[in-house]
């Protein structure tokens, strides 16, 4: 059988052509193919039981730093806020108090400019010292009282100091001068003097004074008296001559004696708190000075009272703080009236010392019968100031320290005359009388007289 060399009689090729190769593809030609293959996880790699306990460590001492962290933080939060606290509620950490809940700080105390809302941090810093009136200023830089070099001083400076003290416009008696050191310095005039200016702007300190030349100033014509016989020369107590205690003052209510006054300024009095806390007004009242006897109301004229001041601390139980003011409508002294009969009496200044046994005097109104009727005649006697501590034993220990004792020289050993502080009257064999101690009231006295114009 013969082999056909064709495959088919109907195609055109032969088995060569079949088995001849092909040209190769072109680049165009080829077509990309993606082959996606999976494969398996591969397995963690191995941990060693070392290095895991170090990552534990690792995070419990991050944990641990944390909480500390944490816990710092908020102690510092509470430290702050109690510190804020006590900020807020203690505004006068950072400074002085002015009274009212403000405060300011320590180096504008006394520099001459008002900065408490009520002038506070100026009220004290001019004082008067000893029976001298050694004026005195105190200093905020050396927290200490300076006297005032008498170099450069002169009238219109005094007038400025006694109104910065408290007294009126008008009120001023003389400056002068003494010798004394200072071992805190000295205030020495400005050369730009401005009289109307408060008198702390004028000064400034000084390490030294020429000779040592300080200035004393009186405000007032004060201590002395028109007539000087008016002390009795017998024991106990004796009328009081017209003109011998010229700053006594009867203070009446209705026509009627109601209690003793003492003039201290043209314009102020002091008396007891207890004559005073319970009247209505001070149109009520009508004071007299100048007066002994019962005729003196007759040839004297009434004065008119513009404010009763009462210490705010008075206690009508214990009697403690038993201290008023009285300021007239109009002032009321020698110059005014013409008169030697009526003058103030000197406050006791800083450093005034007052102990047993010193002696002093005591006046007062002692009602008198004249007919059928019933009159006040002024009466002084001389006494002794006795200690607290004797004074407490015969009072249960109701003396304070705004009080002072005493006991009258009298043939019969008794205290015929003066008030306790609790309204007693003085009968009672050897018990000692006990008066309010002006001196322990003296800033007080000095603050309502600027404060209460």
């Amino acid at each position: 059988m013969s082999t056909n060399a064709r495959l088919d009689s109907s195609s055109p090729f032969t088995r060569e052509d079949a088995e001849r190769k092909l040209p190769p593809l072109s680049r165009s030609e080829v077509k990309p193919q993606y082959v996606h293959h999976l494969d398996s996880e591969p397995p963690p790699p191995e941990i060693s039981p070392s290095v895991a306990h170090r990552h534990k460590d690792v995070k419990q001492r991050c944990v641990k730093f944390t909480v500390a962290a944490v816990i710092c933080l908020l102690l510092l939060l509470l430290v702050a806020g109690i510190l804020l606290a006590y900020y807020l509620s203690s505004p006068c950490a950072r400074g002085l108090q002015c009274g009212d809940g403000s405060c300011v700080w320590e180096g504008q105390w006394c520099d001459g400019a008002r900065d408490c809302p009520a002038g506070q941090d100026e009220d004290h810093c001019v004082r008067l010292r000893g029976s001298s009136f050694l004026l005195q200023i105190y200093s905020a830089q050396t927290d200490a009282w300076s006297s005032v070099c008498s170099r450069g001083w002169t009238e219109p400076q005094g007038r400025a100091s006694c109104r910065t003290l408290g007294f009126s416009r008008g009120t001023y008696f003389k400056s002068g001068r003494q010798t004394s050191d200072s071992g805190d310095g000295f205030f020495t005039v400005r050369p730009d003097f401005n009289p109307d200016a408060f008198i702390l702007q004028q000064l400034e300190l000084s390490d030294s004074c020429p000779d040592n030349n300080v200035v004393t100033l009186r405000c007032t014509d004060c201590g002395s008296a028109a007539n000087s016989s008016g002390a009795p020369g017998a024991p106990g107590a004796q009328p009081a001559p017209l003109g011998s205690w010229p700053w006594q003052v009867s203070l009446q209510l209705s026509g009627s004696h109601r209690c003793g006054g003492a003039l201290i300024s043209p314009y102020w009095i002091v008396t007891a708190a207890h004559c005073v806390d319970r009247v209505s007004g001070p149109g009520d009242w009508a004071v007299y000075a100048g007066i002994v006897d019962p005729s003196g109301p007759l040839f004297n004229p009434a004065h008119s009272v513009s404010r009763v001041v009462a210490h705010e601390g008075f206690d009508r139980l214990t009697r403690r703080n038993d201290i008023a003011l009285m300021r007239l409508s109009k002032a009321l002294d020698s110059t005014a009236t013409g008169s030697g009969n009526i003058r103030p009496v000197c406050l006791p200044d800083v450093g005034l010392n007052f102990s047993a046994p010193q002696s002093g005097w005591i006046t007062r109104f002692v009602r008198s019968t004249i007919g059928d009727s019933a009159s006040q005649q002024l009466m002084a006697a001389q006494v002794s100031l006795i200690d607290a501590a004797e004074c407490n034993s015969s009072y249960d220990g109701r003396m304070s320290q705004d009080m002072l004792c005493a006991r009258e020289a009298t043939e019969a050993g008794t205290s015929a005359i003066g008030d306790h502080v609790w309204g007693e009257r003085c009968t009672e064999q050897k018990k000692p009388g006990v008066y309010g101690n002006v001196a322990y009231f003296l800033d007080w006295i000095y603050k309502q007289m600027k404060v209460k114009k």
